[in-house]
C-alpha cells in the first residue's frame, strides 16, 4: 500500500465500525469497501476483514447479550448450518479476477440494503422458523460469508425481520451473535489456505475498536443514523463498482 493508504485506511475503518455498530452490525462489507478503495490486495482483504469483524462483533455482542436481546435457540439453529459452510467457504481461495467482482456484488447488495432500508413496523408477534429452515438459511449465508470475508449480517437481518422470525431489536442481537461465530469459522477456513494478514493489522484493529466504542454508544442513545447510513451506502456502491469494473 502507498503512503496515503497508511493514513486513510485506519480513518475509513474507524468510520465504518462506528456506523455499522450503531445499527447492530460489525462492518465487514464496509471494511472490504475501505480496503478496495485504497487498493489492498484481494488475498489480504478477506482475512483482514474477518479479524476486524471478530473483534468488533465480540464487543457489540456482549452489549446485546447483557440487554437480553439475543434468541439463543435461533442463533444456535442458524449456526448449525452456517459454521461448517463458513469454514468451507473460507478455505476456498479464489483468483483475484473472480474474487473482486464477487465481493463487488456483495458490496452493492449491502449498499442497496442501506440506501433502501426496509423496516417492518407490523411485526408484533415474531415466530421462530423451523430448525431445519433456520439451518438451511444459515448454511447459505455462511458459505457466502466465508467465501467473501463478510459476517453475513447484512443478509441475515432483513431475513429475520421480513420473515417474521424476530422483532427489529432482537434481530440486531441475533445478527451480531451470528456475525461473530460466522466470522470465526470463516477465518479458520481462510487461514488454512491463505495464512496472510497485514503487518499493520494492530493499527487497523485499534481504529475499528475505537469506532465500535463510538458506534455502540450511538446505538444505545438511538441517535438518528438514516442519512449517515445512506452516505455509507453510496461509498459501498462506489467501492463495489470499482471492484467489478476497475
Amino acid at each position: 500500500m502507498g503512503i496515503p493508504a497508511d493514513y486513510l485506511l485506519p480513518l475509513l475503518l474507524f468510520g465504518s465500525a462506528a456506523l455499522y455498530t450503531s445499527v447492530g452490525h460489525a462492518g465487514a462489507s464496509a471494511y472490504l469497501a475501505s480496503m478496495a478503495l485504497v487498493g489492498v490486495a484481494p488475498e489480504v482483504m478477506r482475512p483482514t476483514a474477518l479479524v476486524l469483524n471478530i473483534f468488533v462483533a465480540s464487543f457489540s455482542a456482549v452489549r446485546f447479550w447483557r440487554a437480553g436481546l439475543v434468541d439463543r435457540k435461533l442463533v444456535l439453529w442458524l449456526l448449525l448450518g452456517a459454521a461448517p459452510l463458513a469454514f468451507l467457504g473460507g478455505a476456498i481461495k479464489l483468483p483475484g479476477d473472480v474474487y473482486r467482482p464477487l465481493v463487488g456484488a456483495v458490496l452493492i447488495v449491502a449498499a442497496l440494503r442501506l440506501l433502501l432500508p426496509l423496516e417492518l413496523t407490523t411485526n408484533r408477534e415474531p415466530r421462530r422458523p423451523h430448525p431445519a429452515l433456520a439451518a438451511a438459511t444459515g448454511s447459505l449465508i455462511g458459505f457466502l460469508s466465508g467465501l467473501t470475508g463478510t459476517g453475513g449480517g447484512i443478509f441475515l437481518s432483513p431475513i429475520l425481520i421480513f420473515g417474521g422470525w424476530a422483532a427489529t431489536r432482537m434481530a440486531s442481537g441475533i445478527a451480531i451473535s451470528f456475525i461473530l461465530c460466522n466470522s470465526i469459522f470463516g477465518l479458520l477456513g481462510n487461514l488454512a489456505s491463505v495464512q496472510r494478514l497485514p503487518s499493520d493489522l494492530p493499527i487497523y484493529l485499534a481504529a475499528a475498536m475505537a469506532g465500535a466504542l463510538v458506534g455502540t454508544a450511538l446505538g444505545v442513545k438511538r441517535l438518528p443514523s438514516g442519512i449517515i447510513l445512506k452516505a455509507l451506502g453510496v461509498v459501498l456502491a462506489i467501492a463495489g463498482l470499482k471492484l467489478i469494473f476497475g
